[in-house]
């Protein structure tokens, strides 16, 4: 992998989902921060369920954002942080503790018990994208860093992202024929959380739900960490071709009504109003029908509930729905549908709000909303990282074992 940050203080950030593809290009400044400097955003081809199905046209799309996003900047890029959506998302909880004879901890003794606890985890047809040590116990008491403190016993809890690889490999071909290195790699929810959650809800646990075209990603924060991530395989999309094949029109006329006119549930007024609907392979104006927009939101309902009541049956698998807290933060395109955030708060009985990408400057109004929060927080987390993505077997031959895989994390992480 390269370094995110160019000698010249460049980030690029690629957002490969469904729908969409976009391209942020942004430049560091003296303060530590950064602004956007180029954006590219085009028309995702190629894309089905954030997984790529066709080569050839998944690489002109991302070609073209980049191209938007490098000529917007003025500046040329060569190498992006990119976002994975789907891949069977896992989280794995794992723990484990050593010996240490009542000495002085040091490096080594972090490095040696978290991969001890990575040997647990079995990576065949996977890869472990995130290493995200959430706790350590030193002789049975929790501790903040153990570097330097004198005990008998070191633990350590770790959580272990991991997706498919085959998605993956994929994703990375296509990222090389645009001519491009990956910096790092980061799965979708865990750059939204970044992007739009502030440090306190963070700390004192809120789940992330991006609804994006093709999944819903979900990501639950608590006490400062990323502790459980997976992914539902319903998004925007769904409820788009749900609409075309409901009302007998093109697709294209079936996402321009669902933005247009599209609600999760019904009011009064809307037997009484109407929306004109071109009918499939029908171009004559005369005979375009006209529907109640009831018609419409009996057909949108049933999908977002859906979303959701899967999205409440992930979350309370993960272990981690009562402990946490009431708050949920909505983010991605589907978000912006009117009516999500009540649906949201009746089906999940938690507070709910839409999330927009934070401390991001340069951004346009039309890409500060929450449909651009995933690329906005793969800037974020190329500036700052949080965890490290833990290398495959191949590249930690390159990088000298569990040394310099582990003592990269560190690097970054105390």
């Amino acid at each position: 992998m390269s370094t995110a940050i160019s000698r010249n203080g460049i980030i690029a950030a690629l957002d490969i989902g469904t729908t969409k593809i976009s391209c942020f290009i942004a430049r560091q400044l003296s303060d530590g921060s950064m602004r956007v400097i180029g954006i590219g955003h085009v028309k995702a081809r190629g894309m089905k369920n954030s997984i790529i199905t066709d080569m050839e046209k998944a690489e002109t799309s991302i070609r073209s954002a980049v191209e938007a996003a490098e000529q917007m900047a003025d500046e040329r890029i060569g190498a992006v942080i990119v976002n994975i959506s789907n891949g069977q998302i896992l989280s794995t909880k794992l723990f484990a503790e050593m010996s240490i004879s009542n000495r002085a901890i040091n490096n080594t003794d972090v490095y040696k018990v978290i991969d001890r606890g990575l040997s647990q985890f079995n990576s065949e047809g996977r890869e472990i994208f995130h290493c995200i040590p959430t706790n350590y116990i030193l002789d049975g008491e929790d501790v903040y860093d153990p570097r330097g403190m004198y005990g008998n016993t070191l633990g350590v809890g770790i959580h272990l992202i991991s997706v498919n690889i085959s998605p993956v490999r994929n994703i990375n071909t296509v990222i090389e024929r645009c001519h491009l290195d990956i910096a790092s790699k980061i799965v979708s929810p865990y750059a939204s959380g970044i992007s739009c959650l502030i440090n306190d809800e963070k700390k004192l646990g809120t789940t992330i739900i991006e609804m994006g075209g093709g999944t819903t990603g979900i990501a639950i924060f608590l006490g400062g960490h990323i502790v459980y991530t997976a992914s539902v395989p319903v998004g925007g999309i769904h409820v788009t071709n749900d609409i075309a094949r409901g009302l007998t029109t093109t697709v294209a006329n079936a996402e321009r009504i669902k933005t247009l006119y599209g609600c999760t549930f019904t009011s009064p007024k809307d037997n009484s109003e109407y929306i004109k609907v071109p009918l499939l392979g029908d171009e004559d104006e005369a005979n375009i029908c006209n529907i109640p927009r009831s018609t419409l939101v009996k057909i949108i309902q049933p999908r977002i509930e859906e979303t959701f009541e899967l999205v409440y049956n992930r979350i309370k698998e993960s272990g981690f729905n009562d402990i946490s807290s009431r708050n949920v933060v909505i983010t991605g395109g589907a978000s912006q549908l009117q009516g999500v955030v009540e649906t949201a708060s009746k089906i999940l009985g938690k507070h709910v709000r839409i999330g927009k990408p934070q401390e991001t400057k340069g951004l346009p109004r039309s890409m500060s909303g929450p449909a651009f929060a995933t690329c906005s927080g793969l800037l974020q987390y190329g500036m700052q990282t949080h965890t490290a993505p833990v290398k495959t077997a191949s590249s930690e031959q390159k990088s000298g074992g569990y040394i310099g895989r582990i003592g990269q994390w560190l690097l970054q992480n105390f």
